[in-house]
């Protein structure tokens, strides 16, 4: 089975952040992808990596998931055009995978959700965060869901009430459960 990682939120409980990752978790799952979430609670509860409260069983749980995932979602809130401090510290976690034989996120396919109240930002953090999951050697998705968030957005259970933001979430569920589907079929023949 196809083994997802989804991380991203914020500090806020069922924040449009959250609520998007899901959605796009929900698609995933709806692909045959089984999916661990390490949402905003889980991320707030993290120390600074390698800050003074940093000790090597921090972070384990979410480390351990993602050497083992084919495939990875990401969403974070984009705070003055770029990704929060708090998704970028669960990032920095993965340093812990440097010398895996999949080092980082080689071989994964990542996809990337972000959210903000205005266009600029949420693209700016989209591409900051092509830039990191770049920079650990992963694979992002064609598509890279911008969404604009505002009131109403979701609704109480959690639908999406706006189509092209629902839609892009979905290109991006089923995108990277194809992606991470892809990667493991060519792990597999060597």
């Amino acid at each position: 089975m196809t083994s997802i990682v989804a991380l991203g939120g914020t500090v806020n409980p069922g924040s449009s952040t959250e609520q998007a990752l899901r959605l796009a978790v929900r698609i995933a799952g709806d692909e045959g992808a089984e999916v661990q979430v390490f949402g905003g609670a889980y991320l707030a509860a993290l120390p600074h990596y390698l800050g003074p409260a940093h000790d090597t069983t921090c972070g384990m749980e979410m480390i351990e998931a993602v050497r083992k995932a084919d495939g990875l979602l990401i969403a974070a809130p984009g705070y003055h055009g770029t990704v929060s401090g708090m998704v970028k510290n669960a990032l920095d976690y993965l340093e812990d995978l440097a010398r895996d034989e999949r080092p980082y996120l080689d071989g994964r396919a990542v996809g990337l959700i972000a959210t903000a109240f205005g266009d600029q930002a949420s693209m700016s953090t989209l591409l900051t965060m092509r830039a990191i999951t770049h920079a650990l050697r992963g694979w992002p998705t064609p598509m890279g869901a911008t969404i604009r968030t505002y009131r109403g957005l979701f609704s109480p259970d959690g639908e999406c009430l706006d189509e092209r933001a629902h839609g892009q979430l979905e290109l991006v569920g089923k995108q990277v459960v194809l992606g991470a589907r892809s990667f493991a079929a060519g792990r597999d023949l060597r």
